[in-house]
């Protein structure tokens, strides 16, 4: 396989094929990511691709999965999309989830029906990064869309057939907000109903625009009392739907990972004895993207 720079890819996708199709991200404004700040998003060559897909069907024929990188890979226009998704299907037949990231915008630009056509071509994950359900919060981090399209979105995804996870980004609203944040969240959240809920801890790097909004005094990232609060509040006030829950992120102090309804005595239980001391926290070093 032939990568360009860093390649980003959930963990639950860890032992999926990873092809990278286009470089960079179809949208690059959020002011907390630095993950493609040095990349301009394009569609890789058809050659570059098709060499990689060769290379996979001779290597990989043991692996039934395939991410495709690297962020918004769903901005691809539907045409060539589905061309790439047929490629994918001759050449490594025994792949049964192609997964992507997708964001608001990107998944807004596809009908319904796109997205059923997708679904039967072998697409049945998208990732998207919701963050907050706070709009304030959405519109400061410059995310590109509010709590009503982000909900439109998740609900067009679920009601065609694919498997969402979500993404939820604890302390991005910083300290005075930090409870709204949570409390808002819990209800995009309860309205999308999306299959799966990764959380996630903000960690400020250096080739942000949130930096240096940080450094100037700007914003104050929650402490970790404060975020252990932020967590409890979204956990507590996430509508009785069952999906997948995962806090167990590398850049969180400590891990969940279960079910909603289900355990969700369970995972407060847990926060409580975190913010009593009687939990082992992650140590700062150790903690990462």
């Amino acid at each position: 396989m032939e990568y360009e720079g860093n390649i980003i890819r959930p963990p639950s996708e860890a032992h999926s094929i990873i092809l990278q199709v286009t470089t960079g991200c179809s949208h690059n404004h959020c002011t907390f990511c630095g993950a493609y700040r040095d990349k301009k998003f394009r569609i890789r060559e058809d050659e570059l691709i098709q060499a990689d897909l060769q290379f996979a069907a001779t290597y990989c024929k043991r692996q039934k999965t395939v991410f495709l990188a690297d962020g918004n890979v769903l901005a691809i226009p539907q045409k060539k999309l589905i061309q790439l998704l047929l490629m994918i299907r001759k050449l490594l037949p025994q792949v049964r989830r192609i997964s992507m990231y997708a964001n608001c915008q990107d998944i807004l630009k596809k009908s319904f029906d796109d997205l059923l056509y997708l679904k039967e071509l072998g697409v049945n994950r998208l990732y998207m990064g919701l963050e907050s359900g706070h709009d304030p919060t959405l519109e400061s981090i410059k995310k590109g869309a509010d709590s009503t399209r982000m909900i439109q979105a998740g609900r067009r995804v679920r009601k065609a057939g694919l498997f969402l996870s979500v993404t939820v980004l604890l302390g991005i609203a910083g300290i005075s907000n930090s409870k709204e944040h949570a409390l808002s969240t819990a209800q995009v959240l309860s309205k999308m109903k999306p299959n799966q809920i990764a959380v996630l801890t903000l960690m400020i790097l250096k080739n942000t625009p949130l930096f240096e909004i940080y450094k100037n005094g700007l914003f104050q990232l929650p402490n970790r009392d404060t975020l252990f609060t932020e967590l409890r509040t979204l956990i507590s006030h996430i509508d009785s739907f069952k999906t997948q829950f995962h806090a167990n992120h590398a850049s969180n102090y400590f891990g969940l990972d279960g079910r909603l309804p289900r355990d969700k005595n369970k995972f407060i239980d847990h926060i409580d004895a975190a913010m009593n001391g009687t939990v082992d926290l992650k140590p700062e070093a150790l903690r990462a993207l």
